[in-house]
């Protein structure tokens, strides 16, 4: 033991959001791992003292994707470690035409869940994102993408229709029905890119597992919601941009911009509500594509403007999120994966955007 370099983490661990039994004094880092138990004999140790967190969870995040489409390695490497340095440890990549498996093999990136590469209706969705499929297609498709996946299926479940210049939803009721069906017999979860309200029914119905952005929820959807256990990720630091895309197609298609706006001024009374009816709300940033990287501290304090306590909001970024991700959080034997800050994040989270210290694979690495 004594040739190993061990970190020693002291101050507040919080292991849980239970202020009795969340909270511990101290932690060790040993080989990569984590204990509670002092390594007997060890002699290089080198302190880290502060407030400790599970690394962040961003679980809508796109590493290997821009405005254009697909980016080149060096870009995806710039994004992980733009999302690293501000905490986030743990990705759901809600969507990539990239192949960013290269990235698993880097112990200084944070570990990604993939969910393949959005499949959307034929010429309904951001072009070089997605597989432009119809209907007849979705099933196959849905399997493809579960097989590449870690885990998880993403569709785009409305966009803008042209004909009718508003949003409106991309698949009939028996086409996701079969392709939910079949991505659950492979294992796979399935989520959706949703904006507006006609969508959702359908979608959760279906069997969907969680929804994306979800501004269009409603008190008729809410419970509806609820009772099935479906998930969302608001994406509010997206959802502020709103109004920006509103004015620019305000010439084009002012039934869309007008539909837009009215999802954007309700949005707060929107995820409030769901909070409060019992669905499970998780940060995600929808960075890449048009948003920066780095923004997990910003969504989740956009929660807690919306109205879910501090400590919920900051659970929706780390213990609750791990757990519904299936990873480990501060647990005995559980990868070093933590975030060490100055003062308590849980009386403001705002003190999440200045990490003290990042900790990955239990190597100080930010």
């Amino acid at each position: 033991m004594s040739d190993r370099a061990v970190l020693h983490v002291k101050g507040r661990v919080l292991v849980g959001p239970d202020e009795d039994e969340g909270v511990r004094d101290e932690l060790w880092v040993v080989d990569g791992r984590i204990s509670y138990e002092r390594p007997a004999g060890a002699r290089d140790i080198r302190a880290v003292e502060g407030w400790a967190l599970p690394g962040l969870v961003d679980a809508h995040c796109h590493v290997g994707l821009d405005t254009h489409g697909p980016v080149a390695e060096d870009v995806s490497e710039k994004q992980a470690l733009t999302d690293r340095d501000a905490g986030t440890l743990l990705i759901r990549d809600a969507g990539s035409p990239s192949d960013t498996r290269w990235i698993d093999d880097r112990a200084d990136l944070p570990k990604i869940i993939r969910a393949g590469r959005h499949i959307a209706r034929t010429r309904r969705y951001i072009r070089n994102y997605a597989h432009e499929i119809e209907p007849e297609d979705l099933v196959a498709y849905v399997a493809q993408e579960a097989r590449r996946g870690d885990g998880w299926v993403k569709l785009v479940g409305d966009w803008i229709d042209r004909g009718t210049g508003d949003l409106s939803a991309c698949w009939p009721r028996e086409a996701v029905e079969a392709a939910i069906a079949e991505a659950h017999r492979l294992g796979a979860r399935v989520t959706a890119h949703c904006f507006a309200e006609d969508s959702l029914r359908d979608l959760v119905e279906a069997g969907i597992d969680c929804v994306e952005h979800a501004t269009g929820l409603t008190e008729e959807t809410i419970p509806l919601f609820a009772s099935h256990g479906v998930a969302i990720v608001p994406t509010l630091v997206n959802i502020a941009t709103f109004p920006q895309l509103a004015d620019g197609g305000e010439g084009k298609f002012p039934r869309w911009s007008a539909h837009m706006r009215a999802l954007h001024a309700r949005r707060y009374d929107t995820v409030r509500a769901a909070y409060d009816a019992g669905i499970p709300v998780y940060v995600g940033t929808d960075a890449g594509g048009s948003l920066a990287h780095g923004l997990v501290a910003g969504e989740v304090a956009e929660l807690v403007t919306a109205g879910i306590p501090p400590v919920e909001a900051l659970s929706a970024t780390t213990w609750g999120a791990r757990r519904w991700l299936g990873r480990p959080g501060l647990d005995e034997g559980a990868p070093a994966d933590l975030v060490v800050y100055e003062a308590d994040p849980r009386a403001d989270v705002r003190v999440l955007a200045a990490p003290r210290r990042v900790v990955l694979n239990g190597r100080v690495v930010g």
